[in-house]
């Protein structure tokens, strides 16, 4: 009998060892739960609305006022999928990793890597009050010189490929894996950028409002150990 039970024991220990990481649903197609909005308008005008709604189960970012929707979790070792359109017409948006501070830059942007959303420059690196690395430093992001992570400093950090998004009106996947120090980005299956050094390791996820009206079906996060593929300083 006890060796019956040691067995199971070693048996249910295996089997937790070996099973996959379950996906969290960071929106759940219902509500915000899990979420809050900083928005900075709205501290001072009275008439100003949350610009994160719900609509036929989607999260809409409506774009103005402008702000973040963040979530109340802390998270690292990660792959977040975002499955995302805009509206009607094309136009600006991020997905914020590591966040961390808010309002450190222009009183409006917490301290965070952003994954660009906007159109034809998804997958691009914004860095805000934090830093990342990535292969061909100067082709990509300037003369090391003016790199910067605030104010007018060469904060952008270009993407690796053209053509990758779909038509406006048409349904994007974009998934971001963040282990440790290092970040790397698909948009519909096309690798579009991959860092390393980063100056943090975890922080919040956040959504933008920059002025244009977004619509999100799913957002879900799986914790990893490790990133797809070669490691950030090997890619070209």
């Amino acid at each position: 009998m006890k060796k019956l039970v040691i067995i199971t024991v070693i048996l249910t220990s295996t089997l937790a060892f070996i099973a996959p990481p379950k996906t969290i649903r960071l929106f759940n197609g219902n509500d915000l739960a899990g979420w809050h909005a900083d928005v900075p308008a709205m501290d001072t005008d009275m008439l100003a609305k949350t610009p994160f709604i719900i609509r036929k189960g989607m999260l809409v970012s409506m774009g103005t006022p402008g702000g973040h929707l963040i979530t109340d979790a802390v998270y690292e070792n990660y792959r977040v999928r975002v499955e995302y359109r805009f509206a009607g017409v094309p136009g600006n948006c991020g997905l914020l990793v590591h966040a961390s501070t808010p309002r450190a830059l222009y009183k409006m942007f917490p301290k965070s890597i952003e994954v660009q959303m906007m159109t034809e420059n998804a997958g691009d690196f914004w860095c805000i009050e934090e830093d990342i690395a990535v292969p061909d430093m100067e082709k990509r992001r300037g003369p090391k010189a003016e790199w910067g992570i605030n104010g007018d400093k060469k904060r952008r950090i270009i993407n690796l490929t053209d053509g990758s998004e779909k038509p406006v009106g048409e349904w994007n996947t974009m998934v971001v894996e963040c282990v440790k120090n290092s970040i790397k980005v698909w948009v519909n299956n096309d690798l579009v950028n991959c860092g390393y050094n980063t100056t943090a390791s975890k922080g919040h996820i956040a959504l933008q409002a920059e002025g244009s009206e977004v619509e999100f079906r799913k957002v879900e996060l799986t914790p990893i150990v490790k990133l797809t593929g070669e490691a950030c300083d090997v890619v070209k």
